[in-house]
């Protein structure tokens, strides 16, 4: 007697969005996470830029006498002696820090980027304070204000401030000394003059070219390298993840899931980092060529800034692998923190690191993207000087790089021991 057809086994009934979306607990985590990144990422970015003016505290400003002119009659030193000494003493409610420098000194640090500008009272001043009250006078006296565009364009915007500041008050004090001096009889029209006898006159201090973005060059090309070793490093990971088995692959409508590749997850790692390496070698290449030759960046260096940026984007990458490696699927939240979300305002290369609020300032001894920063500014506006920032900056690319190593194949390495297989079975 024949067996009866087995009947077919029932299709379990289609989802709808309507009735998905009246899930609590579908909402919860997308919801919540969403809410703390938004508040977060704002926090943090415009927590950095608010308010550099209330923030800014110890900005290194030089101060230069190369007046040597004779003391003024009763005084036992002369104008420019003065004026610096009086300048260096008022840290203008703790904005300044003023390095009493020679002038070779102040030219040193200017094209090291120790300095954010400089005030230079000029040889002769002396003599042309003292000239006004008598028939004698050829020339305005002036102090100069140099600036340091190399430094970025606020950096150098609030030095300039503080120093044309500094040498306006130096000029009212100076006048109301030489209103004394002149007594009662001086005409109205000479005692408009003595008011604010002194010109400031503002000077470009350290020089950069007409194509480097007012200063900002630096920045966004150390963006670009960062985004290199992030994006880079995250492309390879989820590309090596597909290839072998352990993440699905989906384009549109069409979904694959290639073989399971039985390999434990410290040669997982090992096979990423190989591979970072060998490709960043093309995408920081291609950032090179893209800022340089096609859009005409200026940079000098070339063989440096190339290595340099190889090494940069490098130690990002590796950096991304190893934190995949160790958190997993949120190893890509992980690393956006610790490479962009915290990196940007603590780089100091948009706004002076002496200019936000003091947690910025302590992340900045270790984020990345200010290690990185003050080393590209090194070699585009600084001729790659290391005391520039550019030793420092190596010194912690190689750290990184160590820490990123040591730490992505320490997780793995215990992940193995402790029998965490990635080995899923693929699906029928």
């Amino acid at each position: 007697m024949a067996e009866p057809a087995a009947t077919p086994q029932a299709a379990a009934p289609q989802a709808t969005a309507a009735k998905l979306l009246r899930r609590p607990q579908l909402w919860l985590v997308p919801t919540v996470l969403t809410g703390l990144l938004a508040l977060l990422l704002s926090l943090l970015y415009m927590g950095g830029i608010v308010n550099p003016n209330w923030e800014l505290h110890d900005l290194p400003i030089a101060v230069v006498n190369d007046d040597t002119g004779k003391p003024p009659p009763g005084q036992q030193e002369n104008l420019g002696a003065q004026v610096t000494a009086a300048i260096a003493a008022d840290t203008g409610g703790g904005k300044a820090d003023w390095r009493t420098l020679t002038r070779a000194q102040a030219q040193d640090q200017l094209d090291s980027g120790k300095v954010y500008g400089a005030l230079v009272v000029p040889a002769g001043f002396t003599d042309s304070v003292t000239a006004l009250t008598t028939s004698g006078a050829t020339r305005q006296p002036t102090i100069v204000v140099l600036t340091n565009p190399g430094k970025g364009s606020l950096g150098s915007s609030l030095a300039g401030q503080i120093t044309t500041k500094a040498a306006h008050q130096a000029s009212q004090n100076i006048g109301k000394q030489l209103t004394a001096a002149a007594g009662e009889q001086t005409s109205p029209t000479v005692k408009t003059l003595l008011t604010d006898p002194v010109k400031v006159v503002t000077q470009v201090g350290h020089p950069i070219g007409a194509n480097s973005g007012l200063g900002l060059t630096a920045f966004y090309y150390t963006l670009l390298l960062v985004l290199a070793g992030f994006m880079g490093g995250n492309v390879i990971s989820n590309g090596v993840d597909t290839a072998l088995g352990y993440a699905d692959n989906e384009i549109g409508p069409w979904h694959t899931r290639r073989p399971t590749v039985p390999i434990n997850r410290t040669q997982t790692l090992l096979l990423k980092m190989v591979m970072t390496a060998g490709i960043t070698l093309l995408s920081t290449s291609l950032v090179l060529v893209a800022c340089v030759a096609v859009l005409g960046m200026d940079a000098s260096h070339l063989p440096l800034l190339w290595v340099y940026s190889y090494c940069a984007a490098l130690a990002v990458g590796l950096g991304v692998q190893a934190i995949n490696a160790a958190f997993g699927g949120i190893g890509q939240l992980v690393s956006m923190f610790v490479f962009i979300v915290l990196g940007l305002p603590s780089s100091g290369a948009t706004v002076p690191l002496q200019a936000v609020p003091g947690f910025y300032r302590f992340l900045s001894h270790f984020e990345p993207m200010r290690q990185l920063s003050d080393g590209v500014r090194a070699i585009l506006y600084f001729d790659a000087r290391g005391d520039a920032g550019l030793t420092r900056s190596w010194i912690m690319i190689a750290i990184g790089t160590v820490l990123a190593l040591v730490f992505g194949f320490a997780m793995t390495a215990y992940y193995d021991r402790a029998g965490h297989k990635r080995l899923t079975p693929q699906p029928a």
